[in-house]
């Protein structure tokens, strides 16, 4: 996962997040509450990630962290989330927008981004092609 539930109460408070995580009543957050919400997150961000970068990204930087937690904290508040909070997920959407346009690098060490060329198209690298018009002969 990109954030824990230590990285919410970082962004909240442990109030905040016992106010809106603990479905059953008893006093205490529902892991269960939280796992969905943070998978929703990486999931999330997953879908704007995968146009730049392979995935999963073996090195989370600081900033994915910071929009899982914002995507998590605004899912957890399902019936209706405080302007700031809606702000603070608008803003990670927004960001994570301008990743897949390619706007925001995330400047990963590992050598997660894919290989570009200077005119902005992506090679791939791999076995030769089964289908290709040689081999199709006249089905072209």
């Amino acid at each position: 996962m990109y954030a824990t539930e230590q990285d919410l109460i970082d962004l909240a408070s442990e109030e905040e997040i016992l106010m809106i995580a603990d479905r059953d009543g008893d006093g205490t957050v529902d892991p269960d509450v939280i796992s969905a919400a943070l998978a929703y997150a990486d999931n999330t961000i997953n879908g704007y990630l995968a146009v730049r970068y392979r995935l999963p990204l073996n090195e989370v930087p600081e900033l994915v962290r910071s929009w899982a937690a914002s995507i998590a904290r605004y899912r957890l508040h399902r019936d209706g989330a405080p302007e700031h909070v809606v702000r603070d997920w608008k803003s990670a959407v927004s960001d994570l927008k301008e990743v897949a346009r390619g706007n925001i690098d995330l400047s990963i060490a590992d050598g997660s981004q894919p290989t570009t060329s200077s005119n902005g198209t992506v090679s791939i690298e791999g076995s030769e092609p089964v289908f290709t018009k040689e081999k199709l002969g006249g089905w072209l």
